[in-house]
């Protein structure tokens, strides 16, 4: 079994190491024959820039897989919602607990976020690193 995460796209751009490819995410129910009559079926078109991706031999419009760890899957997961949500949990007990106010609870922990997304925006290149995606050839 593979522990890769893959989604086919389309080369939508390159530059100074960069390729930028158009993916179509889509629900299971979203090639269901129904699907245009139903509200539960979705597909959101994303692009996903990949840094240092070799693009000799890459063109725009060539057919292309993005390819990333499940590592690296987990760590997203994580840095966008675990760690927030464990800030929030906690903040927000713990300022209930001292000042027993919901509102002034809940205002801090959200108020608590914004250091943690402003830490997220300061690290950005060192997590641009570590959460790398790869360019396979589709097919291969």
């Amino acid at each position: 079994m593979s522990t890769d995460i893959k989604h086919c796209g389309v080369v939508d751009g390159i530059e100074d190491g960069r390729v930028k490819v158009r993916i179509i995410q889509s629900s299971a129910c979203a090639s269901c024959k129904v699907a245009s009559h139903c509200n539960a079926s979705e597909s959101k078109e994303k692009i996903v820039e990949v840094y240092g991706a070799l693009t000799s031999g890459l063109t725009v419009g060539d057919n292309v897989v993005v390819v990333a760890s499940q590592r690296v899957g987990t760590l997203a997961v994580v840095l966008s919602s675990v760690i927030p949500l464990f800030i929030l949990i906690a903040v927000l007990a713990c300022v209930l607990a001292l000042t027993g106010s919901e509102a002034v609870a809940a205002l801090s922990s959200i108020g608590a976020l914004l250091p943690y997304y402003l830490i997220l925006y300061m690290c950005r290149e060192r997590i641009r690193s570590r959460l790398s995606f790869r360019i396979e050839r589709e097919g291969v």
